[in-house]
């Protein structure tokens, strides 16, 4: 065992030594049983040790990290292993961040290892911003000499995936169909000139929201599938907030709420796609509305240092520190079933096809700023 005291924020972070996770993994490849029926199953297998490091990993797993066999993975901790982004975060790696709190990982095996069997849902993000959603179990597994973890991971990212589409595709296409559809009903009915030029008027407003929200999810698919192509273009950055402060100053979420561009905004050119840029910042925008109070205002802007250029969108709303913690993550939503891809997407399109870096800063004193850094 390593003697070293590691500082952590969560599960332990103390790891068995090279020579110790040899033995255990001799240990498990003795059990001639146990390889065979691990290597039998369709879903990935890990036997894990009492520092919650793997020392077995079975051929389905091995081949979902695209590894020729297992002993790269050897002494990893399983958030390790897929390459999550908090698990580098901290000296102690996987279980040990403030962020693994939230993880179902950790904690299946953790109450595995008070002798209770435990099966949880458990949302990765990878440094590479892919997003993967899991379903996990942990059972004991006792050896003469041992006390170990049987892990197993089931990948239901597609269906995650499709569940949480579906689901927002349905809500926000059938609010904007259903808003069209009652707005006809109405304008049938009038005779006055302007009343029916007002009611055209919404109908447009409203087909063009349905029309974006088909985008979007066409957007978010493709990038997700890496069929994606970014076009890139010379734009302005003064001229980004203008059109976005515009647009969403038209939008359902602005009622009773105000957006207002910071004066201390520099004007600069940068080249970058355009289209994805101004939906990373317009789902900014959106969650500050929705987040604001009434008669609240939301501050986007711009600033630069040196080569890099972030836009910047804040609103005076604290965020809770749980929700904090699992921002950005797929299937993560404060909205309700079915509801928010926002963080998600403004993370993927963002880091994975802008190149950049997208964050948030919240506190009870100062409020939330996201923002992106290009």
């Amino acid at each position: 065992m390593e003697s070293e005291l590691i500082k952590t924020e969560f599960a332990p972070a103390q790891r068995a030594d090279y020579s110790t996770l040899i033995n255990q993994q001799n240990e498990i490849l003795k059990d001639l049983l146990l390889v065979n029926m691990s290597n039998s199953v369709s879903q990935m297998l890990l036997v894990l040790n009492q520092q919650r490091q793997i020392v077995y990993a079975n051929k389905v797993f091995t081949d979902f990290l695209e590894l020729p066999e297992f002993s790269p993975v050897i002494g990893k901790r399983p958030g390790e292993a897929f390459n999550c982004i908090h698990s580098s975060l901290t000296k102690g790696g996987c279980g040990t961040t403030e962020f693994c709190r939230k993880c179902g990982a950790v904690n299946a095996i953790l109450e595995s290892q008070s002798g209770v069997p435990s099966e949880k849902e458990c949302r990765i993000l990878t440094v590479e911003n892919d997003a993967l959603d899991f379903r996990v179990t942990a059972s004991p597994f006792d050896t003469p000499n041992e006390k170990l973890t049987i892990f197993t991971i089931n990948d239901i990212s597609n269906e995650k995936r499709k569940q949480t589409l579906e689901r927002v595709f349905y809500h926000d296409v059938l609010n904007s169909a259903g808003g069209i559809s009652g707005l006809s009903n109405v304008i049938n009915e009038l005779k006055e000139p302007d009343a029916i030029e007002k009611i055209a008027r919404l109908i447009n407003k409203a087909s063009e929201n349905l029309i974006n929200e088909i985008l979007t999810q066409r957007q978010i698919s493709e990038a997700e599938t890496g069929d994606l192509q970014p076009v890139i273009s010379e734009i302005n950055s003064i001229e980004i907030l203008k059109d976005l402060a515009d647009l969403y100053s038209r939008h359902e979420s602005i009622a009773g709420k105000f957006i207002a561009i910071s004066r201390a905004s520099v004007m600069t050119k940068l080249k970058t796609d355009a289209v994805l840029l101004r939906r990373v910042i317009g789902n900014m925008i959106k969650n500050a509305l929705e987040a604001s109070l009434p008669d609240g205002t939301v501050t986007i802007s711009c600033s630069k240092s040196g080569e890099n250029i972030r836009f910047s969108v804040h609103n005076t709303t604290f965020i809770p520190r749980d929700i904090q913690l699992q921002l950005f993550k797929r299937s993560f939503t404060t909205k309700g079933v079915g509801r928010g891809i926002g963080t998600y997407s403004m993370k993927l399109l963002g880091e994975k096809y802008l190149k950049g870096n997208v964050g948030f800063e919240s506190s009870q004193e100062n409020g939330t700023t996201f923002y992106i850094e290009l």
